[in-house]
């Protein structure tokens, strides 16, 4: 796909996810056999829920039915939104890790793996966990320092509102 398209396609579109609240992140076109694939991902501070999802994919649709954007040729729309461990490469993508547990590859090739408790202009307050039973420690991490970030998945992490999840179903049983 030629930049040129890309940027068309990015100017097209973007004007309509943003009207349904939502950010354009992502647009990639790729062949699938004889089909071409145009996959468009969104999201936005509060996530993208399936009705969302759909939403924005009837509009985005539509559009792409009137113009000839995509060309003649047959393809395929699919809208989704980012995976579970995608880059970090936005202001608001650090803003929305917030809480998250993320692994940064710093600037002078070292690797931090540290949770985002505030994010400002500059950079982030991090909460970096203790190893072999330490202590967490604090540690501020200018934006310029970092090479590459992405979010991790994590499958153990208590909630804090763990203890609360208790008082919740008794009160519901009690409705």
């Amino acid at each position: 796909m030629s930049t040129t398209q890309n940027e068309r396609l990015r100017e097209l579109l973007e004007p309509l996810v943003s009207s349904q609240g939502l950010d354009l992140e992502e647009i990639e076109v790729a062949s699938v056999g004889r089909k071409r694939v145009l996959r468009v991902v969104v999201d936005s501070d509060e996530g993208a829920d399936l009705d969302a999802i759909a939403d924005v994919s009837r509009a985005l649709s539509a559009k792409l039915d009137e113009t000839d954007a995509m060309g003649d040729g047959e393809y395929e729309l699919e809208v989704g939104t980012p995976g579970a461990e995608r880059p970090l490469t936005e202001h608001r993508h650090y803003v929305r890790a917030t809480d998250r547990l993320v692994k940064f590859q710093l600037n002078d090739d070292t690797e931090l793996v540290a949770r985002i408790l505030k994010v400002d202009d500059e950079g982030l307050d991090l909460e970096v966990p203790g190893v072999k039973g330490r202590k967490a420690t604090s540690r501020r991490l200018d934006f310029t320092d970092i090479a590459k970030a992405r979010v991790q998945v994590e499958f153990n992490r208590k909630n804090k509102n763990d203890s609360n999840d208790s008082d919740n179903n008794d009160n519901e049983e009690e409705a």
